[in-house]
């Protein structure tokens, strides 16, 4: 689990094929403290396991699933990925719950200047409409961000000085495909409003619009 507060930028070192998958070599431009084999890292949003760690250089394996359902067999030996480090349990909640679990990609439409911010615009992806909601959060290339518009082809968000200088989003352009991760909570909280079926009779879940609006989720 991670929490969308990018930790550093790596740099893609080597990029190899293996068993219908690929590895890659990554170096991290912040120190490793304590790192542990097999543990989380998000690259590009993208939850991946660290291996043969020595200084701030490691490896992962990408799965044939994640270079389908992500950007990362785009990026090109001598490109940057964003990174982040698994959360423990006592690290502040900074941004939002991040399960790493990118859920498709999508194409940048444009790229505003405002002042020191830069606002962007992004195609919103097929069947995720539903999740994306103004002042919601979303995970872009592993950052966790607030979405300021949406409708429903697009939606926007800007980004302070501050992010553009520690993540790669300030070197995106128009065109460029960018993993996307909605809001995990919103998923599930549709998932129990759905009927359940079994061979007897359907069932409702006991988590209703009623039961939230009694709790104060929704007014």
């Amino acid at each position: 689990m991670f929490t969308g507060i990018i930790q550093g930028k790596g740099k893609l070192i080597e990029k190899r094929p293996s068993g219908g998958g690929m590895v890659f070599g990554v170096e991290a431009d912040f120190d490793l403290t304590d790192p542990a084999e097999g543990e989380s890292i998000a690259c590009n949003g993208v939850c991946l396991t660290a291996k043969k760690i020595t200084g701030r250089r490691f490896e992962v394996d990408v799965s044939p699933e994640s270079l389908s359902r992500t950007n990362l067999g785009s990026i090109a030996v001598g490109q940057k990925m964003n990174l982040e480090r698994a959360l423990r349990l006592s690290d502040r909640l900074g941004g939002h719950l991040v399960s790493g679990h990118v859920d498709a990609t999508t194409p940048v439409q444009e790229v505003k200047p405002e002042g020191d911010f830069v606002r962007f615009h992004f195609a919103v992806p097929q069947g995720l409409g539903r999740y994306i909601i103004e002042k919601g959060s979303i995970t872009i290339n592993g950052i966790s961000l607030t979405v300021n518009h949406c409708d429903d082809r697009t939606f926007s968000v800007a980004i302070i000085p501050h992010t553009l200088q520690v993540t790669t989003l300030g070197s995106l352009k128009q065109g460029d495909l960018v993993n996307i991760e909605v809001d995990l909570i919103g998923k599930y909280v549709e998932k129990l409003l759905q009927v359940k079926e079994n061979s007897d009779r359907p069932q409702t879940s006991r988590i209703n619009p009623a039961f939230l609006a009694e709790h104060g989720f929704l007014k």
